[in-house]
């Protein structure tokens, strides 16, 4: 290898190490809360607030999660179920309504159709703390407050999944093939749910675990809407458990081992959904 070679290669050789090693800290920054976390829900209470919380003794993830589903009567199990419902029913219908959505913003014509996705567009931008308050009060006025359904209407309509659902549908759903549908005498509704939406279907996935996720870490409204505690969801259930913990710290380890069982539905959702995801985080790339 002549000199000028080498010259140009340690340059290289300079850059990527550079990369991985930004990668590594990047891996490293991520995965350590997660190994607390995981080793801090089994240790017992004395143990927990030790200095050596990373070591691998005095674990009792059994006598934790007994102590999590029976105490104030099981509560967390109620709690869970809770956010089941919220988030995998909410999530289902959301993705459903978002892509639907979509779908009609980029296949049909209609008065000031660009203007009103511009609307969906600027509500993307507007925090959902800020919509908290209106919501509250028109909860308020139908009679809804502190109701399942004060928690579970608002997440059905999520503008982002809109926007995804029109995205999912200019790179999935050719015109050629709706055109071939109303010809054989295909009517609206039956094109969409026979031809469409089995085409839509790596964007219905993507737009539910966005959806998923994001009602399963839902905080705020919850707070805002419920005062019926077998209401909560996991979120603010464990939220008030960490605030009785100041005066009763019996209450740290299971709120510990409870917020390890609450990342497990998502990393489960994404597991066995992420090949679909990865093609619909796609969909537009190739377009």
């Amino acid at each position: 290898m002549s000199a000028a070679d080498t010259t140009l290669l340690r340059p290289r050789m300079l850059g990527r190490a550079t990369v991985n090693v930004v990668v590594a800290l990047s891996v490293l920054y991520t995965l350590l809360p997660v190994l607390w976390l995981v080793l801090a829900a089994g240790k017992t209470r004395d143990a927990l607030f030790g200095s050596n919380i990373l070591s691998l003794k005095d674990f009792s993830f059994g006598q934790n999660l007994h102590d999590l589903f029976a105490m104030d009567g099981g509560q967390y199990g109620r709690w869970y179920l809770n956010s089941l419902l919220y988030a995998v029913l909410g999530a289902a219908l959301g993705a459903l309504v978002s892509v639907a959505c979509g779908y009609a913003f980029d296949k049909y014509r209609f008065r000031h159709k660009e203007k009103l996705f511009g609307l969906v567009l600027a509500a993307v931008m507007v925090p959902q703390t800020v919509l908290a308050l209106p919501l509250y009060l028109m909860a308020s006025c139908t009679g809804l407050v502190n109701t399942f359904w004060a928690v579970f209407l608002p997440v059905l309509f999520n503008p982002f999944g809109v926007y995804l659902g029109r995205i999912f549908s200019q790179g999935y759903v050719p015109d050629e093939v709706l055109e071939a549908a109303r010809i054989d005498g295909a009517g609206e509704l039956t094109t969409y749910a026979r031809v469409a939406l089995r085409m839509l279907g790596p964007g219905l996935v993507t737009v539910f675990l966005f959806q998923l996720t994001a009602i399963w870490n839902n905080f705020f409204l919850p707070m805002v809407m419920l005062s019926n505690q077998d209401l909560y969801p996991v979120s603010l259930g464990l939220y008030t458990w960490n605030s009785q913990a100041t005066v009763e710290p019996d209450y740290y380890p299971v709120v510990i081992m409870g917020s390890l069982l609450a990342v497990l539905p998502l990393i489960l959702a994404f597991v066995l959904l992420q090949r679909f995801w990865r093609s619909g985080l796609t969909a537009g790339s190739v377009k």
